[in-house]
């Protein structure tokens, strides 16, 4: 599934925001998505995968690899990169955002709160992850709302609340720059 320019633009705005990225690995980055971009999936792997083999301590390259991961909707592979980054670059929020993403498109809000609040505290200014943050809590809200009127079906209250939550909710969790 190609990418659009935006979201290639935003992926290297993002690799770029995550360290101050050496130029050489900005530069690959950079060419790889747009390989990507171009359709040349499976060469952009394969390219991504060379690179990383001399670099792989690279968080940018970790980082790309996960969001085209995601892209290609191979998420539980995409998932451990997140994961790994979370664990080993805990200072970077994109990955615990991104993670978080994931979490939530499966309906672990649980985890994705978790995911979030790391996001959080690696940088408290992350606007996305407050965003993404509240729309968890209202799902999980929701998942309250239903319990509640599984136990009590005659409750006046429920109904209205739910359908607040439903409109709230239908909106996905936000990406910061995929």
């Amino acid at each position: 599934m190609p990418v659009s320019r935006f979201a290639i633009a935003a992926i290297v705005a993002t690799l770029l925001s995550l360290t101050l990225a050496a130029p050489a690995v900005a530069n690959e980055a950079a060419d790889i998505a747009q390989m990507f971009r171009a359709g040349q999936q499976t060469e952009a792997f394969a390219r991504l995968d060379k690179s990383l083999a001399s670099r792989t301590a690279s968080p940018e390259l970790r980082f790309l690899k996960g969001v085209l991961l995601v892209e290609v909707r191979r998420t539980s592979e995409a998932l451990v990169i997140f994961q790994n980054l979370t664990e080993e670059f805990p200072e970077l929020p994109e990955p615990y955002n991104n993670l978080a993403v994931l979490y939530a498109a499966s309906g672990d809000f649980d985890k994705a709160r978790t995911a979030l609040e790391g996001a959080i505290r690696a940088n408290p200014g992350m606007a996305v992850a407050y965003l993404n943050l509240g729309d968890v809590y209202a799902q999980l809200a929701r998942q309250a709302y239903q319990k509640a009127q599984k136990i009590d079906p005659g409750s006046a209250a429920i109904p209205a609340r739910l359908s607040v939550l439903r409109e709230l909710t239908e909106s996905r969790i936000q990406k910061p720059a995929p």
